[in-house]
């Protein structure tokens, strides 16, 4: 398949899931996965801000990439955090020479195995909703058609968080993104609790519990929720596929 056989594929997948009570967090995880395969990175992750104007980690494609995102909030400071506050795309081809830019969040990025980071926002007419970050393990720029590339899937990424307010006309943003923000909360406690269960790491949890979801046609965040309340037991999730 072509780039852009690829590139049309994962659109119209990801147009398909923008139907009636979609779960946001699962489409945004994809989202990321897909930014990963189309534009030659190594990991992905996603951040929106909350009712306060601060931003929370609602999806990423490893457990290295979380740890690298979650830093990034806790010390205020990272390529998302940029392109949040200033609205524009960020790049940083080589890590190793932004430690004037970014003094704790480089060195830890780089020890991660990373790079060369790239941020866009999650544009709405004058505001911003969020950023999604790109990691590289090699310092390479991207080419205007990747950068184009990604701002289109960010933009996607904007769409799917509007699609989910306008789903719920009743709610404010703000009250949206937390709801988002709780099923990523009993995502995470459920990987948890299937990783402690079944001995796996935190990635193959995650994947036996979206692989559940995917083979009952049910929402990643409900099934997440069982596994936390104790309705769904993890013996029942299968760790390989």
């Amino acid at each position: 398949m072509t780039r852009e056989q690829r590139l049309a594929t994962t659109f119209v997948e990801l147009a398909d899931s923008l139907v009636e009570d979609f779960d946001v967090v699962e489409l945004l995880v994809l989202l990321t996965e897909r930014s990963v395969e189309l534009l030659g990175a190594e990991a992905a992750g996603l951040l929106l801000a909350d009712g306060n104007g601060n931003l929370r980690l609602i999806a990423a494609t490893s457990e290295a990439i979380e740890t690298v995102e979650l830093f990034q909030i806790q010390n205020d400071e990272g390529p998302c955090r940029d392109a949040f506050h200033d609205g524009a795309p960020v790049e940083v081809v080589d890590l190793a020479h932004a430690a004037d830019r970014w003094p704790r969040f480089a060195p830890v990025a780089a020890a991660a195995g990373f790079r060369a980071a790239h941020a866009f926002p999650l544009r709405l007419r004058g505001s911003v909703l969020g950023a999604m970050n790109l990691f590289r393990v090699e310092p390479l720029p991207m080419t205007a058609a990747e950068v184009a590339t990604a701002q289109a899937l960010a933009d996607v990424a904007t769409i799917a968080v509007l699609q989910s307010r306008a789903l719920h006309e009743s709610r404010m943003v703000a009250e949206q993104l937390q709801g988002a923000l709780h099923s990523r909360v009993a995502i995470e406690q459920a990987k948890g609790i299937i990783a402690e269960r079944h001995g796996c790491d935190m990635d193959t949890a995650f994947r036996a519990l979206r692989n559940h979801a995917r083979r009952g046609g049910l929402r990643l965040s409900d099934v997440a929720h069982d596994v936390v309340a104790g309705a769904l037991r993890p013996e029942d999730l299968r760790t390989s596929t």
